[in-house]
């Protein structure tokens, strides 16, 4: 009798999870730092890893384990804090291929995902579901991320910085990353793009900057009926920087910011969002409270220049 095909589903999802892990691995690397245990990353472009900037504890005595098991040195072309993305240059890795890498949007919650990390001994693999699947978002040091990603999966600490796999094409869509309680977020291939060519170009990113101190306060009911505000709340201001551009501006310690370009602040976070790259150069109008009266600045927002 002819043996009849088996109908179980494992063995096929097993050897296809086994396929994904094979190819991505590929590209997988270990990142070595000054000191701790090492972390992965990925081959973005020829000769340039992407990994996690959190987890890479200092910018010098670099080295990756490649598949091949060879070691290899590396310098750190750039890193943002922000969004958590950092781009190491490689030389003598020109077998080292770029991971073939997907920037769909139509990932959401319920679909499959490969983590892909390494050790030094060889590929981890995590498989899970994107639990939650959403749109924009700034991370709390004020980095702009295309999508939130949150991924139901255990993830070993070497595999932060590793790639993520969709399971529908094979191709990465992300980066491995910790969040807020242990939780793993997925950073957007085209947030890693963005960030990561300006790395490569710049060796850092930009950021804007006002020159204040802020701290988030509640404004008495008088105030906010009499000055016909939106919100009962804003921020104030409780250091200046000489000739910073809200000093040159005239903003005061003890102002209190309620508003920027007529939008309601009530957050540091509001302000944060609206200080990334692309802001500097540009001019906001500042809504504040001045001793109980409504005053107004217009503030230049410039770079933010780090020591």
């Amino acid at each position: 009798m002819t043996k009849q095909p088996s109908t179980d589903p494992l063995p096929f999802l097993s050897d296809h999870l086994a396929r994904h892990v094979a190819a991505i691995g590929a590209g997988v690397v270990a990142v070595h730092g000054r000191h701790g245990p090492p972390f992965s990353g990925f081959v973005w472009r020829r000769g340039a890893i992407v990994t996690a900037e959190e987890a890479l504890d200092a910018d010098e005595d670099i080295t990756i384990s490649v598949p091949d098991g060879r070691r290899l040195g590396a310098t750190l072309a750039g890193r943002d804090p922000t969004t958590d993305v950092a781009v190491l240059r490689v030389t003598d890795s020109e077998d080292l291929a770029p991971l073939a890498t997907s920037t769909r949007s139509d990932l959401g919650a319920g679909h499959l995902a490969l983590a892909v990390g390494r050790r030094p001994e060889g590929v981890i693999a995590h498989v899970g579901a994107v639990s939650v699947a959403g749109g924009p978002w700034c991370s709390l040091r004020g980095g702009h991320i295309a999508r939130f990603l949150r991924l139901d999966l255990r993830l070993d600490h070497r595999s932060e910085g590793g790639a993520l796999v969709d399971l529908r094409d094979g191709r990465a869509f992300g980066m491995a990353v910790y969040g807020p309680r242990g939780s793993v977020l997925g950073i957007p291939m085209e947030t890693i793009e963005r960030v990561a060519e300006r790395l490569l170009a710049h060796g850092r990113i930009g950021r804007g900057y006002l020159g204040l101190g802020l701290r988030p306060v509640r404004l008495d009911e008088e105030t906010v009926r009499r000055l016909g505000l939106a919100k009962p709340y804003g921020l104030m201001v409780v250091s200046v920087e000489v000739d910073g551009p809200a000093h040159k501006a005239g903003v005061l310690q003890g102002d209190v910011l309620t508003a920027w370009d007529g939008q309601p602040v009530r957050r540091l976070r509001d302000v944060l969002e609206r200080i990334g790259p692309d802001s500097v150069g540009q001019t906001a109008t500042l809504s504040i409270v001045r001793a109980g009266q409504p005053a107004s600045a217009q503030v230049t927002i410039v770079e933010r220049h780090v020591a």
